[in-house]
């Protein structure tokens, strides 16, 4: 039997070939879309497994700390680490900004913590945890520091004295932590100038300066200039307790909103980057209809061009399922030859992109599956031209 699929892509077979590459890094482009919410997923996983944490302590009425805005008193931690079930709490500050090393700078999440206690780096790959109260830091690799930089945060200077792998924010920046008292500066006091006129305000006001209450008006300056909140506690329980079972007392009595693993997952992944994720799906299904146009394009042409063959064929009795097979073929060996090309090309280009992308093996063996489904469905309008062919049309003129 005459392959018709094989001899004419050893004739163009050059054509052929390009017309794969072409549509492989077309397909190169989906799975890196397709590896980009991958990536956003783990970025968010990776967050909370980074943080040491079994409960979210945050501000009641609120998604914090990495979806909304939470706000909470520092002495709280107190009162949480007595609680049944608690092993060890701690408050921590989240807050992104760009970074300033010099003149360069990067848009980092910058975490205050309280060292060896939960939302602490579990590991360093270069370097030495903070040991100083103040004016220290840790950066993750993909902030491009390295150790001893000395990089800007609002109007002090910190040293880097350790190097953390994989420590993200769920959007992928990259983290920078610092000791608490620092990060409180840094997050919720005002500028210089800020201070100034918001004494000038309270000198002004006659409930804060009052002639027969002496030192009252300094307190009130003192409270303007330091800060006691945090974005939220972070909890390990005990061992032989359960997270619901910590947790509901700490709702109960302390009148604060608590997430276990599973209910901050759920805001980060379903809600945080569920905008996200629409969008990415919406560039996957432009790109698939995109790719069956281009397939069934390329498979259409390649048949008019040998409709006289496909009409001999017909002449000496080929069947119209033996054709058809011929051309299926033909779209489903372009198929592979895309799909080879655009998982190599996304495998190349993945490590350059500046957030993470994930490439599953599970996602790959799907997009196999729909990429020859997609060729299969975009040979059809060729098949059905080779077979309304009329046999007259090879003694034809």
């Amino acid at each position: 039997m005459i392959s018709l699929a094989g001899r004419d892509i050893l004739h163009s077979w050059r054509k052929f070939l390009l017309t794969g590459i072409g549509l492989g890094l077309l397909i190169g482009v989906t799975f890196s879309m397709a590896g980009v919410y991958r990536g956003m997923v783990d970025d968010a996983q990776a967050l909370l497994s980074n943080s040491g944490a079994d409960l979210w302590v945050v501000q009641q009425g609120t998604q914090g700390p990495y979806a909304e805005s939470s706000s909470l008193r520092d002495d709280l931690v107190h009162g949480i680490e007595g609680m049944p079930g608690v092993a060890l709490a701690a408050n921590v500050t989240y807050f992104n900004m760009q970074v300033r090393r010099g003149d360069s700078e990067v848009r980092a999440m910058v975490v205050g913590i309280e060292p060896g206690k939960p939302g602490s780096p579990s590991h360093l790959v270069a370097g030495r945890p903070l040991s100083r109260s103040h004016y220290e830091a840790l950066a993750d690799v993909r902030t491009g520091f390295a150790l001893g930089d000395r990089i800007r945060l609002r109007r002090h200077d910190y040293e880097v004295v350790g190097l953390t792998r994989r420590m993200v924010s769920s959007g992928g920046d990259p983290m920078v932590f610092i000791p608490l008292k620092d990060a409180q500066q840094a997050q919720f006091l005002k500028d210089n100038d800020a201070i100034v006129n918001e004494r000038a305000r309270s000198a002004a006001n006659p409930a804060f300066n009052r002639p027969g209450v002496p030192g009252l008006l300094e307190a009130v300056v003192a409270s303007q200039t330091s800060s006691h909140q945090v974005n939220a506690v972070l909890v390990q329980v005990r061992e032989g307790f359960a997270p619901a079972q910590v947790a509901e007392p700490i709702r109960r009595w302390k009148h604060l909103q608590v997430y276990d693993r599973a209910g901050m997952e759920e805001i980060l992944v379903a809600k945080l980057i569920a905008t996200s994720a629409k969008q990415i799906g919406m560039f996957l299904v432009i790109l698939s209809i995109v790719s069956a146009a281009i397939v069934a394009f390329i498979i259409y042409t390649m048949t008019m061009g040998k409709i006289r063959e496909i009409a001999v064929l017909k002449l000496i009795g080929t069947r119209n399922s033996t054709i058809a097979s011929m051309i299926l073929q033909q779209a489903l060996g372009l198929g592979l030859i895309g799909f080879f090309v655009g998982k190599l090309a996304a495998t190349l280009w993945a490590p350059i992109f500046p957030k993470y992308v994930l490439l599953l093996p599970r996602d790959a063996l799907t997009g196999l599956g729909v990429v020859l489904l997609i060729c299969a469905l975009a040979s059809t309008l060729a098949i059905r031209i080779a077979i309304k062919v009329d046999p007259a049309e090879a003694i034809g003129g």
